[in-house]
């Protein structure tokens, strides 16, 4: 039985003190202010701290590190960038992140599936893990090799298919090697006109709807990387279940996504992280007008009702650092309960385990933390966790 100053409840945004959560095996049996303590059961107490569930990065990059991008998914092995993996895997769930959507491993193929599967067998530790494989891009696209010489031919660091048909063999492709659902590229690259963001589309409506059926055939949806319009308009309308990034957004766009449920992700993090490591200062002054044109939508989304998760992109910047990402995203005009809310209920719903993950319920997965402090005061201590537990196995104490 874990025991705390405070505990979260995350679906009313209540705080209860004290806070208790009784656990056995894998599941919670019981949560709030007090629990039953069965005869011999083990307590711990974690003092002057707030228990919370798990965190859930829906946006995250486990077979990328600080870098060249570009570099590393050349020069390095997909052996050794899949030991990689597992250490930033590692980093994240010390770090309080127990469930997480790996976006692509840009360039190493289903590799992801063999680190998901080591973490569910227990062999390693990380959190549990919806993963894509390759992401799926046009020839010349957002992630094709573009600025090299082409005789060298480098390989892009996602999969190539250029139509619905393509997009459909290669879905099946992805699924075959165990992809839990589909990235796609469907933006870039980016660029500012008149002070506008300005993104071409690379799949039409109807690619993307084709590729949007193919996925909910075996039950399963599609993620979109997508920045502006109209390829946002265009990946509402076929009915994906994300668009990450989404620094622009039409107001049709926004009703849709409103409509039908479908989540941004801002992805805050990587650009503050972008700016920060500019090679230039004039890059920096890109990345900067980048980031205020991106809070400026933001708040317009925020009035209009858009549903949000939250991921970070981790993986260009550090592992185990992206709780940076709530406090961004407060910073930039949420409350600290939207943010969680976003984060844990919201981002149990598009990982699919809206009845497992998320809430300190019964019947839940134990994917419990502990932070200090009270996160509606300061969403800061999320960088702080002190505890964290993930299937009823403590990771960290």
């Amino acid at each position: 039985m874990l025991h705390a100053a405070r505990l979260l409840e995350i679906e009313s945004g209540k705080i209860l003190a004290p806070g208790e959560v009784l656990v056995e095996g894998d599941r919670i049996v019981e949560a709030g202010a007090e629990v039953k303590r069965p005869e011999g059961a083990e307590v711990i107490d974690l003092g002057d701290s707030t228990l919370m569930p798990g965190l859930i990065d829906a946006h995250v990059h486990l077979f990328l590190h600080p870098g060249a991008e570009d570099l590393q998914t050349v020069e390095e092995s997909v052996p050794q960038r899949t030991i990689l993996a597992t250490l930033a895997a590692r980093d994240d769930l010390v770090a309080g992140f127990t469930a997480e959507r790996d976006m692509g491993t840009e360039g190493a193929g289903s590799a992801d599936t063999a680190l998901r599967n080591a973490i569910n067998q227990g062999l390693i530790p990380g959190p549990r893990l919806r993963v894509s494989g390759n992401a799926v891009d046009i020839l010349g696209g957002h992630e094709d090799a573009i600025r090299y010489n082409p005789a060298q031919h480098i390989f892009s660091n996602a999969t190539y298919a250029n139509n619905a048909a393509e997009l459909v063999t290669v879905i099946r492709q992805q699924f075959k090697e165990g992809a839990d659902f589909i990235k796609i590229y469907e933006t870039g690259p980016d660029s500012i006109r008149d002070g506008r963001l300005s993104m071409p589309y690379q799949y039409t409506e109807a690619e993307l709807r084709a590729a949007v059926e193919e996925a909910a055939r075996v039950g399963r949806h599609v993620g979109v990387h997508a920045t502006g319009e109209p390829g946002t308009l265009y990946a509402a309308r076929a009915g994906v279940a994300s668009i990450d990034h989404a620094n622009q957004l039409s107001d049709e766009t926004m009703r849709l996504m409103r409509e039908k449920g479908i989540f941004a992700v801002p992805t805050f993090t990587i650009m503050e992280y972008f700016a920060q490591h500019a090679a230039s200062p004039a890059q920096a002054a890109r990345e900067q007008k980048m980031i205020d044109l991106h809070i400026e939508e933001f708040h317009k989304q925020l009035a209009a009702g858009v549903p949000m998760a939250v991921g970070s992109d981790v993986g260009p910047f550090p592992h185990g650092t992206q709780a940076r990402e709530f406090v961004l995203m407060v910073k930039n005009g949420m409350t600290p309960l939207a943010a969680l809310q976003a984060g844990l209920l919201n981002g149990a719903k598009l990982l699919g385990w809206q009845d497992r993950i998320g809430a300190l319920k019964p019947g839940y997965w134990a994917d419990i933390i502990a932070v200090p402090g009270n996160p509606l005061d300061d969403i800061s201590v999320l960088e702080k966790v002190s505890f964290v537990m993930r299937d009823g196995v403590i990771y960290r104490r």
